[in-house]
């Protein structure tokens, strides 16, 4: 039995841009998640404060491309879901498929914005690639930068979690599925 030409059809793609933008982000959240947990855990040393500053660097890195990621989005939306997926994926699998995104899109900027926040509170202020200084977000207080730390560190953690859920729900949708979903996001 042949396929009809809307069931073989390749889904719609997204734009060069937004894979690139995708694909960045993703190999820089990987790498900035790793650093962190390494760094976390190294004794006062000029390799950790290297690190640091890496880390930091990285962090404002992630969220200009973030910016620009959004500013794409808003100015190019996404593809549509193919319509027999979107008319046979439950509706948890829709509400989950928008939540996550919404969720990673807003952690995007939280996360780096809680760091920049409590380096400032922590009296450092941010001096991306040692040339450009950065305001600080908040005056020097230590109290609040002990209570600002865990909730980077939550909030990294939680978008750990999300990007794992999105890599799990595409691998089913390329493996089990084998719907080609997967395909509108590969370059």
């Amino acid at each position: 039995m042949a396929l009809s030409h809307s069931a073989s059809a390749k889904p719609a793609s997204y734009t060069a841009v937004a894979k690139l933008l995708h694909w960045v982000l993703a190999l820089a959240l990987a790498s900035i998640f790793g650093v962190g947990l390494y760094m976390a855990d190294l004794p006062f040393s000029p390799l950790r404060l290297k690190l640091y500053n890496w880390h930091k660097w990285a962090g404002i890195t992630i969220l200009a491309l973030s910016a620009l990621r959004l500013l794409w989005r808003f100015t190019h939306r996404s593809p549509p879901l193919p319509a027999a997926m979107a008319q046979s994926m439950p509706k948890w699998q829709h509400w989950a498929h928008e939540g996550t995104h919404y969720a990673m899109y807003a952690l995007f900027f939280i996360v780096p914005l809680i760091g920049w926040a409590y380096s400032s509170a922590s009296g450092f202020q941010i001096v991306v690639f040692g040339v450009l200084p950065l305001p600080d977000l908040l005056s020097a207080n230590k109290e609040l930068a002990e209570t600002i730390k865990p909730l980077h560190g939550l909030a990294a953690w939680a978008l750990c979690a999300l990007v794992v859920l999105h890599v799990a729900a595409a691998f089913k949708h390329q493996f089990i599925d084998r719907d080609g979903l997967i395909g509108r996001m590969l370059p």
